[in-house]
């Protein structure tokens, strides 16, 4: 399979995204380098090939800064996992604009109320980010916690979402 990558500018900073040859999303990121961009992603799940495109995500991406927080909601993504990593991926989705969830209230939304560590390891392991909304995750002390891209991004993302609900 060769893969599409592409990168934008938004106001967070360079955007990339590697989408597959059926335009679903397998990672991004806020970083112009591919690498970084497909380290997200298992060696075994990389794809073989990889040349720059345009890819139908980059559309949303720009209306989603332009104000149209629902445009990520239905931007396909292909995400490989165990199937609690599946359903807290999906669950992720789930989780409005403007109304981020802890990691325990996330834990008990995967009906594990007790496994905050795994619902924690589950946005730690999110390949499609801003399209699967781990940033919507925080602390139980209300604190930002961790975040691939960096925690400055994940406050500035949670920022415009509160602003825009």
């Amino acid at each position: 399979m060769t893969a599409i990558i592409q990168s934008l500018d938004t106001a967070d900073g360079v955007f990339t995204i590697l989408a597959d040859d059926r335009q679903r999303v397998l990672a991004s990121g806020w970083t112009a380098d591919p690498e970084a961009v497909l380290a997200r992603l298992g060696a075994a799940h990389r794809p073989t090939d990889v040349a720059e495109g345009e890819t139908d995500a980059a559309h949303a991406v720009r209306a989603y800064y332009d104000g149209d927080l629902a445009a990520i909601d239905q931007v396909a993504v292909a995400q490989v996992g165990t199937p609690m990593q599946l359903a807290g991926w999906s669950a992720l989705r789930a989780i409005a604009a403007g109304a981020p969830l802890t990691y325990t209230s996330f834990a008990e939304r995967l009906g594990s109320p007790r496994a905050v560590r795994a619902a924690a390891s589950i946005c730690a392991r999110n390949a499609p980010a801003l399209f699967v909304p781990c940033h919507r995750v925080l602390r139980s002390d209300g604190r930002l916690g961790g975040f691939a891209w960096g925690v400055d991004v994940k406050a500035r993302l949670l920022a415009r979402e509160s602003a825009r609900v």
